[in-house]
């Protein structure tokens, strides 16, 4: 067999045959296997191949508008944020503002209450040295009273025993006294 087919092959070399184009009987053969698997990718493949990338660009559409949706929510989620937080830096200026307010009514308040106090503490000394100055006043008339009277007594050699006699003699030489100190403070 092997000489049939290298005498074939030499009567077909005769011919000058050109070794890039096929035989007819494989160009119909193979046109055939080409339709039959065409036919085939066409009817199978094809069709669940289209349906795979719809499905894919179903859910890729689904999935952009889920984004845009969570984009926008999350856009009106910061502008709401925006605005309590800017409420939120009214009010504790707002806060601020009233607790300076506070502050400064308080610290008058304190001011006045001291004032007050100092004032009255100050009313109950001069009541109280007053006081003071009248009981001095009477003790030292009293000791200036006997003593001037037990000095008259010696100078006029009596005793001046009668009260009301010897208290009216202390009152007068008292306000003689009193009388010559305003004149030496006048002058």
């Amino acid at each position: 067999m092997l000489n049939a087919l290298v005498a074939y092959a030499a009567e077909e070399g005769a011919e000058a045959h050109n070794p890039l184009i096929p035989a007819w009987y494989d160009i119909i053969w193979s046109s055939v296997c080409f339709i039959v698997i065409l036919v085939i990718f066409w009817k199978v493949a094809l069709p669940r191949m289209k349906k795979l990338l719809d499905e894919r660009s179903t859910a890729i559409e689904g999935n952009i508008a889920k984004a845009d949706e969570a984009q926008r929510k999350a856009e009106a989620a910061l502008v709401e944020y925006t605005a309590q937080l800017a409420d939120a830096r009214k009010e504790a200026g707002e806060i601020r503002d009233a607790a300076r307010e506070d502050g400064k009514k308080i610290v008058a308040e304190a001011k006045d209450s001291a004032t007050a106090e100092a004032a009255r503490l100050t009313a109950t000394a001069h009541s109280q040295i007053e006081a003071e100055r009248q009981t001095a006043l009477v003790s030292l008339r009293g000791e200036v009273g006997t003593l001037a009277l037990d000095l008259a007594g010696g100078v006029i050699g009596e005793t001046l025993s009668d009260d009301k006699k010897a208290q009216a003699v202390v009152d007068r030489f008292l306000a003689e006294l009193e009388a010559s100190e305003a004149e030496k403070a006048t002058k």
